[in-house]
């Protein structure tokens, strides 16, 4: 069986070892910025504003358009170059647009492609980017 053509997201996406967090939301939502906060702390961009998706074994998996490799917007500062890589393994998605009221959220699916991804909302809190840098790295205990 061949693999599904690939969708295309409005997101931004970073990855640590081979494993991403696609960052959804409107335009001025702030996906850019969070990916820059995950760069700092060691990620690698996959692709900002388009993401393109394949599945590929049962797996999201996020491509960057040839058009945008390595690029990244710093709102008001411009478009700066960012170590990349061309392709991940979504293991998340980030929605920008919602707003997180639980303390422990309930499990939550993103689904594309025929493939389910965790999915959390936005926590605005210091502690958010590194909390997604965690997952990428180590996943949930109860999951």
């Amino acid at each position: 069986m061949s693999d599904p053509a690939p969708d295309t997201l409005h997101a931004t996406c970073v990855a640590w070892d081979g494993r991403a967090v696609a960052i959804t939301g409107a335009s001025g939502a702030g996906k850019s910025a969070l990916g820059l906060a995950l760069l700092a702390l060691g990620c690698t961009l996959i692709a900002d504003d388009h993401v393109q998706l394949t599945a590929q074994d049962g797996h999201l998996i996020a491509h960057c358009p040839q058009t945008i490799v390595g690029l990244i917007e710093a709102r008001g500062v411009g478009i700066i170059n960012a170590h990349h890589e061309m392709q991940a393994q979504v293991v998340l998605v980030v929605d920008l647009d919602r707003i997180e009221a639980e303390r422990l959220p309930k499990e939550r699916i993103f689904t594309a492609l025929g493939c389910d991804v965790p999915l959390i909302y936005k926590v605005d809190a210091p502690h958010f980017a590194p909390a997604i840098l965690q997952i990428l790295k180590a996943g949930w205990s109860d999951r």
